[in-house]
């Protein structure tokens, strides 16, 4: 082979093995959500990229065939083309050929070892993951296109590779399966820490996170005697100054242990300016009612089911002992400790 076509060979060769290795941290890195919506513009490469992290595992293993295949071409093009090219003149500088051959060959090595480490990994791998879903949707068809052309031969290989797998009682996970349960999803987390993939005050509210979901919210109960209310008859102007004193927006109608409901400050401020003669159970709204022992995670999904900021905290049988917020439901999940 002459050296114009084995370097255009090679330069071929660099870029397929760039391309196979963006492909595929691009469909890692992407974040799923923003493909969905440039594909419901109308994209048809984010539809694509969406379609590759639906099948990761195939596509994952195409691009490890890809990649393969060219770091194998580099391996029987590049190295002999450039040893071939360079043991001549080393052996016209007075080295005995067996001597030349192995210098040219050492270079060779090298040199095609650097461009596929720089050109062909780690400069496509950190544009991958610098633009996840730019990346996705540029390369998303081609490399759709070269997985579709090789599925079959992948197909076979993954099911040789399960078989191995299986005699040694290792079961293959399924396409699709993720890990779900907080358990797993907090050894990702703590792995990624120690690899050093997120900081320390990201771990810190992923954990916090997935462990305040199960929490029992007791501790963010505020206790009855420390909830501000107003009687059902009182008048928009009492309703405002209550408030005022109190240094609420919302007040509890009624006796705190059989409340009405709750009234808003702003509803106070709007009958005044009507000048209608409104009382505070004629604008409280009510409240959902929660047992103390529910989770974090259950209180936060009634409370926005019922779409209120507040929820009164009552046994399944006496009084109502106290009121939480979804404010402070929300803080435990993403506040640390």
């Amino acid at each position: 082979m002459n050296l114009p076509l084995g370097l255009a060979l090679t330069l071929v060769l660099l870029v397929g093995n760039g391309f196979f290795v963006a492909a595929e941290f691009a469909l890692v890195a992407a974040k799923r959500h923003r493909l969905e919506k440039a594909a419901a513009d109308g994209s048809r490469a984010a539809s694509a990229a969406l379609s590759g992290i639906k099948e990761l595992s195939l596509m994952l293993a195409g691009a490890q065939l890809g990649i393969t295949l060219c770091s194998l071409g580099l391996g029987v093009v590049s190295e002999p083309l450039i040893a071939g090219t360079l043991t001549p003149l080393f052996h016209t500088v007075g080295l005995p050929e067996a001597a030349a051959h192995t210098v040219a060959f050492v270079i060779a090595l090298a040199l095609v070892t650097f461009l596929h480490m720089v050109l062909g990994e780690m400069a496509p791998k950190s544009w991958a993951i610098a633009h996840p879903e730019r990346s996705a949707t540029i390369l998303a068809l081609p490399f759709r296109g070269f997985t579709v052309l090789v599925r079959p031969l992948i197909s076979a290989l993954n099911a040789i590779s399960n078989g191995l797998l299986r005699l040694v009682k290792v079961r293959p996970r399924e396409e699709g399966a993720t890990p779900r349960t907080p358990a797993q999803l907090q050894r990702l987390v703590q792995e990624s820490r120690r690899l050093g993939l997120i900081e320390a005050d990201d771990h810190a509210v992923l954990s916090q996170a997935l462990q305040a979901p199960n929490a029992a919210i007791t501790a963010l109960v505020t206790p009855a005697e420390q909830v501000a209310a107003v009687p059902a008859g009182a008048g928009p102007q009492e309703i405002i100054d209550a408030c005022l004193r109190a240094q609420r927006t919302r007040l509890i109608v009624g006796p705190v242990a059989a409340p009405i409901g709750v009234v808003h400050l702003r509803d106070a401020y709007l009958a005044r300016s009507r000048g209608t003669a409104t009382t505070a159970g004629q604008l409280a709204y009510r409240l959902p009612v929660l047992a103390p022992d529910v989770s974090v995670a259950e209180a936060v999904g009634r409370m926005r089911a019922a779409h209120s900021q507040i929820a009164l905290i009552r046994p399944e049988s006496g009084p109502v002992t106290g009121l939480i917020t979804l404010d402070d439901l929300l803080t435990t999940l993403l506040v640390p400790a």
